[in-house]
């Protein structure tokens, strides 16, 4: 969410930047969010004076007592009934017109880094670098559920049963290397220096609305009955969530932290033939991480958290390659965002595994989250999170690359510590 302040002095930037994301229906909210503006600081200017006079006459009520002035008492107290009136009405006004100045600011999206490339959509994000060499083997490579399955190791159809379509048992070898996978993931990033952490899977409405813009929220959360809350579709919105309403120490930044949490999301919109078995699904498990920093720290925490995650899938010899996300793209709250996608040999094409963003200091607006500077001025923070692994996705891109042409897959080194020294796994059919 943009400051308000800014917004008031250059409606033309926040136009251009609406215009940049191709949000042109929203070209009229700021003109509106202006006109609201003037008229909400004008009641705030006229309310202020009523209390000034309410006070001042309120003081006279005494004096006029004492000198046994009870006719001039008497008016004033009439005079100050009234003024608490008027105030009243006024202060009913400025509730409403902050209600909806607050609305309106909270769909007008944030101001994009200069970096980030002008495109409509998705199909004009940009490559940025590839790491590791894509390959594409002499043997047919299967579906990756049909790989799944000569492992025994997928069960959709009970699962459909179960909770419907978008659910999965994952079993044996594949269910010990999803695990695998989430707790090397986790050792990678303790390694790296971030705190361990086991968030909240629930988050009550503030936290939704302080994390994600509404369009998000309608396309993602799931929210639970007749209760103020929503299950997480990332661990990223609990954990921004930790630090709201705090004023926190500026010698305690960066906070650097990684989460695991399963992800809850409705997936809304259409399934295309690629994403069948696991690729688009309800529920997954993930792991996260997050940095609330200085604001000229987060261009350097941006770079390190993307680079975390293409480390990691390098270790476990997976191609990947970095893609600069377009304005058009971006979610509302983001300054800037880089997905990595991971090499699929099987389609020869990359694929979205994990997404990085800077979130300036939009979060920490929306969610009160300040820092108390050295020398006594409090700012907001920034706010940055990225993915660091989040299977079953992430298995289809292990699978592919590390098949062999007998059906077997290959554990890399890093990960054979979490798989009781394995070095293969070997289909049951």
């Amino acid at each position: 969410m943009l400051d308000l302040k800014f917004l008031r002095e250059n409606p033309e930037i926040v136009k251009q930047n609406i215009r940049n994301k191709f949000q042109d229906a929203k070209l009229p909210l700021v003109d509106e969010v202006i006109a609201l503006d003037e008229e909400n600081r004008k009641a705030k200017g006229e309310a202020d004076a009523l209390r000034a006079n309410r006070n001042k006459v309120s003081k006279l009520i005494g004096a006029y007592m004492a000198q046994g002035k009870k006719a001039e008492a008497e008016e004033a107290k009439k005079q100050v009934t009234e003024n608490s009136e008027a105030l009243a009405a006024l202060e009913a006004k400025e509730a409403e017109l902050d209600e909806k100045i607050t609305k309106i600011m909270m769909t007008i999206p944030n101001i994009i880094d200069p970096s980030v490339p002008i495109g409509k959509d998705d199909s004009e994000n940009v490559e940025v670098q590839r790491f590791g060499e894509p390959v594409v083997p002499d043997f047919e490579i299967p579906y990756h559920s049909d790989i799944m399955e000569r492992f025994d190791g997928l069960d959709l159809d009970s699962a459909r049963r179960v909770a419907g379509n978008g659910f999965y048992y994952l079993m044996g070898d594949i269910a010990r290397l999803h695990s695998a996978v989430i707790t090397y993931a986790r050792d990678f990033m303790i390694d790296r220096g971030f705190t361990y952490c086991v968030p909240p899977f629930m988050i009550r409405s503030n936290v939704v609305t302080g994390v994600m813009s509404f369009a998000e929220m309608d396309a993602m959360m799931y929210k639970i009955e007749g209760e103020d809350l929503y299950l997480i579709g990332t661990s990223e919105h609990s954990m921004i969530g930790k630090f709201i309403d705090q004023i926190l120490d500026e010698k305690s930044l960066p906070y650097t932290l990684t989460s695991y949490s399963p992800c809850f999301r409705k997936e809304k919109g259409a399934h295309g033939i690629e994403e069948r078995g696991v690729y688009r699904i309800h529920q997954f498990e993930k792991q996260e991480m997050i940095v609330v920093c200085r604001p000229e720290d987060s261009k350097m925490w941006f770079d390190k958290l993307w680079q975390n995650t293409v480390d990691l899938f390098r270790s476990m010899d997976i191609p990947v390659r970095t893609l600069e996300c377009c304005s058009g793209d971006l979610a509302d709250l983001k300054v800037k965002s880089v997905d990595v996608e991971a090499w699929s040999p099987r389609q020869k094409k990359y694929f979205e595994v994990g997404s990085c963003s800077n979130l300036g200091d939009a979060q920490a607006r929306r969610l009160k989250i300040r820092v108390n500077g050295a020398d006594g001025k409090k700012y907001l923070a920034h706010t940055l999170n990225n993915t660091v692994v989040a299977p079953p996705r992430m298995l289809i891109a292990f699978l592919e690359n590390n098949l062999n042409a007998d059906g077997s897959v290959n554990v890399p080194a890093a990960l054979r510590p979490y798989m009781g020294g394995k070095e293969k796994l070997i289909p049951k059919k």
